[in-house]
């Protein structure tokens, strides 16, 4: 007997099998507009290994983010 799982789940499998390789979480932060601040921050963690040392990425994602907030309202 299979189990049956959520419908949400085995949609989300599905479209990661359609996109292959396409993270979820890059996508979500796409559509905010910030990816370019969120890749900044992160390839500054690769490099750091350290938030402390990523400051200004850091606040400039937040910035980011915080004017999207704004725009929504």
């Amino acid at each position: 007997m299979a189990k049956a799982g959520h419908a949400w789940s085995r949609a989300a499998a599905e479209q990661g099998e359609a996109e292959e390789g396409e993270d979820p979480l890059d996508a979500m932060i796409a559509r905010t507009g910030c990816l370019e601040q969120h890749r900044q921050l992160q390839e500054c963690m690769a490099e750091r290994q350290d938030w402390r040392h990523c400051q200004a990425e850091l606040r400039a994602f937040g910035a980011c983010m915080a004017r999207r907030q704004q725009r929504e309202r």
